[in-house]
């Protein structure tokens, strides 16, 4: 299980060249490589190109679980609270707040707000996104609200602080907050995603970076914070992987195939 920016990802969010023949070996072993982001699945899936079909997902902060294409779980916000949500950061951008929102649903993401410097942020985590003239109007199935803060993620984490409670409001990335269903975050997709492929917390390695990676890290006892991750992030994790910078994800994967091979009960 994978996080993909600040893991994965280098720092101009690209592939690591070298994973694609690290796949080619870790499905010949039977090993299921599945990323766990905060992007929509369509994007992640579309990442991997034609790999892409064949993965298992963790998308939209663990709001949405899919193995080999098919939905594993999926964890909705309700319509009436997306619209007072969006109602409150329509009023804080009127109050002079630098954001720009992103409502994420099971078939498309949705955003009103074009500025240009919204839209390139935006562009690189969803690749079904519509253009609508008013979110209060968009009928599809809520799965997260994401918001972009320029001036940092913090603030606008403060003001949603209301919504705790009917919802989880959640620093995803320096500039990023989500707003999710109650319970929603990736260590619970991480158990739900388990109990679909058959396998444990001892049969699970995990990596991650950022606080939305937390709860991951009590669902694996391969548990892998990256040598740039969040402090909290590092304490929560058993191990620590070279950074992203330095292909981290790929190092630790190849030492950890190569001890199964030295020793096939090690899995």
């Amino acid at each position: 299980m994978c996080d993909m920016d600040g893991t994965l990802l280098d720092q101009d969010k690209r592939m690591p060249p070298g994973l694609w023949p690290l796949l080619d070996a870790l499905e010949a072993r039977g090993i299921a490589f599945a990323p766990a982001s905060g992007r929509q699945y369509a994007t992640l899936a579309a990442l991997f190109g034609e790999r892409g079909a064949h993965l298992d997902y963790i998308a939209e902060n663990g709001a949405y679980v899919v193995k080999h294409g098919e939905e594993v779980s999926s964890s909705g916000l309700p319509e009436p609270l997306v619209r007072d949500v969006v109602t409150a950061l329509r009023a804080r951008a009127g109050h002079g707040a630098d954001t720009g929102t992103v409502v994420c649903g099971k078939r498309s993401a949705y955003v009103e707000c074009t500025d240009d410097a919204f839209m390139d942020k935006v562009r690189h985590y969803y690749k079904a996104l519509e253009v609508v003239p008013d979110l209060d109007h968009v009928e599809d199935q809520f799965l997260k609200i994401a918001v972009y803060d320029f001036d940092g993620a913090e603030g606008t984490a403060e003001a949603l602080g209301a919504f705790e409670g009917p919802a989880r409001v959640v620093v995803s990335d320096h500039h990023w907050v989500d707003v999710m269903a109650p319970g929603v975050n990736k260590g619970i997709a991480l158990e739900a995603l388990q109990r679909a492929v058959g396998v444990t917390p001892a049969q699970t390695a995990v990596f991650g970076d950022f606080l939305n990676d937390l709860e991951m890290m009590h669902h694996a006892e391969l548990s892998f914070a990256m040598a740039n991750a969040h402090p909290d992030v590092k304490a929560a994790a058993r191990h620590l992987a070279p950074s992203n910078a330095e292909q981290g994800v790929l190092v630790v994967l190849r030492a950890l195939l190569e001890r199964l091979d030295q020793d096939p009960t090690y899995a």
